[in-house]
């Protein structure tokens, strides 16, 4: 594990968990939800994953320029692939000082996308800065896309503030009812600090600016989130759960499969796309 500090900031990253982060706090508060520092927990246990060379879950397959490509499950348990393989394989560390870590993955294949990877975590005592690049390794032109998976504490007290301007409501399996964004419910519309649904909640927004806000009460560091990705997808089984996820995405689930695969870029071999987030407790 490398542990970065800054002030009274302190992240931890796991390079042999995808370079995910197993912590991030400030004066022993946490910003994210902590590891359960077991490996056995998976992934998901972390408190935010990357997510390359795709986010979110592909309907098996997906046609583009006339050739279909069958992508296999990825996670025990879910039907479909999902999150790309960068969770799921370890990270080289190829520069590192006590504030910042950069690392690199060079093995990226979950078929037909084969890529290279690189982040950067930067931490300053009011925020961390996260910088997400990928470059295609594949023979031919393909859609990628990328993401950022953090799992944010929730309790009776957070609340949850951002703008889209549709949404994808999701089907029985997880990916989206409608072919493109609908208008947003009032029950889902966080134009102003609200609670979280008591209920389930997973579905892809549109037109997110790249901003949220994150109010918790005592016993969690409240947080602005600020991105260059343009969809946010927002995630939490029930108001029994101790986490909800906010996920900075460059494209909705099954993007691929949607007309005109909003939001991914057609990459040819050595092209690169980058992302970026910040999460900001001034």
């Amino acid at each position: 594990m490398i542990s970065l500090t800054a002030g009274l900031a302190r992240a931890e990253v796991l390079p042999a968990m995808g370079s995910g982060l197993a912590g991030l706090f400030v004066d022993g508060r946490p910003v994210l939800r902590a590891w359960s520092g077991v490996v056995a927990d998976g992934p998901f246990a972390l408190a935010m994953n990357l997510l390359a060379p795709f986010s979110n879950r592909i309907s098996s397959e997906f046609s583009f320029s006339g050739t279909t490509h069958q992508l296999a499950p990825n996670l025990a348990g879910e039907t479909f692939p999902i999150h790309g393989d960068a969770f799921q394989r370890e990270w080289l560390v190829s520069a590192q000082d006590a504030a910042s870590t950069t690392l690199t993955l060079g093995n990226g294949d979950f078929a037909p996308f084969r890529y290279d990877a690189q982040v950067t975590y930067r931490l300053t005592p009011t925020a961390l800065q996260v910088r997400l690049r990928l470059t295609s390794r594949a023979a031919m032109t393909l859609p990628f896309g990328l993401g950022f998976h953090p799992w944010f504490p929730r309790d009776s007290d957070t609340k949850l503030l951002f703008h889209a301007t549709g949404y994808w409501p999701e089907d029985s399996r997880h990916l989206p009812s409608a072919t493109a964004p609908v208008s947003v419910p009032a029950n889902l519309n966080f134009s102003d600090l609200a609670a979280l649904p008591v209920d389930w909640i997973n579905a892809g927004f549109a037109g997110w600016p790249g901003f949220a806000r994150i109010a918790q009460g005592p016993e969690a560091v409240s947080v602005a989130v600020q991105s260059d990705l343009s969809t946010a997808i927002l995630y939490s089984p029930s108001s029994a759960a101790d986490f909800f996820c906010f996920e900075p995405a460059s494209h909705p689930v099954d993007a691929h499969n949607l007309p005109g695969m909003p939001g991914l870029t057609l990459l040819a071999s050595g092209e690169t796309l980058t992302a970026e987030m910040t999460l900001d407790w001034t």
